[in-house]
């Protein structure tokens, strides 16, 4: 992810400009508001997204919870930021009338990259912290096939569960445990990798 454009406005401006946008651009920062503009994502990265959303949107058919993926908005109203979440879930009776953004997950999910990982690790991780709903958060890394749970504890404090040594990976907020196999299901081993080599 890389800082495409530098602007000043408000939320209701950036929404405004936003809906007019060709590509997608996330919203965040207080003071200066910076706009980063979402770049093409690699083969694993989109297949990631697909397995978990699939698997999610599954296991909670019938359920009020809805699973949303990639163009579906998520507001963070206490960071006065808007973003574009690879997949998150929200059961949240608040967020079914609204059209455009959703501001009540349960979960959230983010699909690492080279560009992305300081940022969904740092600023973004700490924005989504404020959102009073968010019971995890999760983090997929394509290239080393592993995945990070952070999930919020009852005392308020976020505990990281890794998926070393494990074959499953629950997602605890909704009920859902996943075979490893089944989130990387037809992503090469070795295909991506970090950085990527040169010959």
């Amino acid at each position: 992810m890389s800082v495409a454009e530098l602007k000043v406005m408000s939320l209701e401006e950036y929404l405004d400009w936003e809906s007019r946008q060709e590509t997608k651009h996330e919203f965040y920062n207080g003071l200066v508001y910076e706009v980063y503009a979402m770049t093409g994502a690699r083969d694993a990265h989109v297949t990631v997204a697909g397995n978990v959303f699939s698997l999610l949107r599954s296991h909670l058919r019938g359920t009020p919870c809805r699973t949303y993926i990639a163009d579906m908005r998520l507001k963070v109203d206490a960071a006065n930021a808007v973003f574009y979440p690879d997949v998150f879930v929200t059961c949240d009776p608040r967020d079914k009338p609204v059209e455009y953004e959703k501001a009540f997950p349960a979960l959230i999910v983010e699909v690492l990259s080279p560009s992305t990982a300081a940022y969904d690790r740092g600023s973004k991780f700490a924005a989504y912290r404020l959102i009073a709903t968010l019971k995890e958060y999760v983090l997929i890394d394509t290239a080393s096939r592993s995945v990070d749970v952070f999930r919020k504890d009852e005392s308020g404090h976020w505990v990281l569960y890794p998926s070393e040594g494990c074959t499953r990976v629950e997602f605890a907020s909704v009920g859902l445990r996943a075979e490893l196999e089944a989130v990387f299901e037809d992503v090469e081993a070795g295909r991506e990798q970090w950085p990527p080599q040169t010959h």
